[in-house]
């Protein structure tokens, strides 16, 4: 089996694991940790899990993909090979599929900002007041209640989220006028998809897998965030590789934890394009002539890497693709 493992970490994998928050009620997982468990999950030693490539390649379908039988998999997945092929000359390239993977997650993105907008209400001028995004969003609780209630108990979710999105809030707002443009609100809900965003990720990456509040992270919290569920005892192949990432390519300094710039460096690696690493891995593992290209015949061969079905029993969250 050829496996690839990938080092480097992106925030880009919107489709699956972006905060969705639905009205009144918050995603109470931090989004930027849920996106670095995926990226680190797609790969476990030499178990690969398909489910981050279902989300790439499919976005918000690939749930739906999951409870069709395996010939209504191939036959959608057919349909949408000739899609993708743009220049029709029955090849998918892999600048084609990098397209195409682009596509969903914007896709993914804007259907995520329109239904949140919509929402809301009582806009002034078209723009959103924090005030009024707070109360639809959490109800009970105000700025200062908030704060009050996380001096006492900095564990209390909802008090510790309303903090944090108000601090994402002010740095999403550009104009510096209180409220957000939907153009704004786009960065708000998506800060790793805007440079000027960059800080408050990294902010808020640290302020999650800092338990102790050191403004370090340890191997501990690291492995901790990142594989929640593993029991301390335990140390599958998965995680004795992780930690030797760690201490070989995150932890540069070598004192034995993450400071803000290695965190940094981590989650926002430059020149790493997740849809140029995905699109190549797919090819990779389906080119099974080696030409560099995907005929149609080939990447249903590999219908179960693309795509899930009852058969294959993978995938995660979707939206139905309205030209199927």
């Amino acid at each position: 089996m050829k496996v690839i493992i990938f080092n480097c970490m992106t925030l880009v994998l919107m489709f699956f694991i972006c905060t969705i928050t639905v009205y009144g009620v918050p995603n109470t997982k931090e989004p930027v940790l849920e996106k670095l468990q995926a990226q680190q999950q797609h790969f476990r030693g030499e178990e690969h899990n398909p489910d981050y490539d279902h989300e790439a390649f499919l976005g918000q379908e690939a749930e739906e993909f999951d409870n069709l039988t395996q010939e209504e998999s191939q036959r959608r997945l057919s349909v949408i090979v000739d899609k993708i092929d743009k220049n029709n000359d029955g090849y998918v390239t892999q600048e084609e599929l990098k397209d195409w993977i682009k596509f969903t997650q914007t896709r993914y993105i804007m259907n995520d900002v329109h239904s949140q907008w919509d929402n809301h209400k009582n806009l002034e001028n078209e723009k959103l007041s924090w005030a009024i995004y707070r109360k639809d969003t959490y109800g009970f609780m105000s700025d200062d209640e908030a704060k009050e209630v996380h001096k006492s108990d900095d564990s209390y979710t909802y008090a510790k989220m309303i903090l944090r999105d108000k601090r994402r809030w002010a740095a999403a707002d550009v104009d510096g006028d209180g409220l957000l443009s939907k153009e704004e609100f786009i960065s708000f809900l998506h800060p790793e998809e805007s440079v000027h965003m960059k800080d408050i990720v990294v902010y808020e990456t640290m302020d999650d897998m800092d338990k102790d509040k050191d403004n370090k992270i340890s191997m501990d919290e690291y492995i901790a965030d990142l594989f929640p569920g593993v029991e301390p005892n335990e140390e599958p192949n998965f995680i004795k590789s992780e930690i030797e990432q760690f201490k070989t390519y995150r932890d540069k300094d070598g004192d034995g934890f993450l400071d803000i710039g290695e965190v940094k460096d981590w989650i926002l690696p430059d020149n790493f394009d997740h849809a140029e690493a995905e699109s190549r891995h797919l090819v990779y593992e389906s080119d099974s002539d080696a030409d560099g290209k995907l005929t149609k015949e080939e990447i249903l061969a590999k219908y179960d890497l693309f795509v899930g079905s009852q058969a294959t029993d993978f995938g995660e969250a979707i939206m139905k693709h309205d030209e199927l």
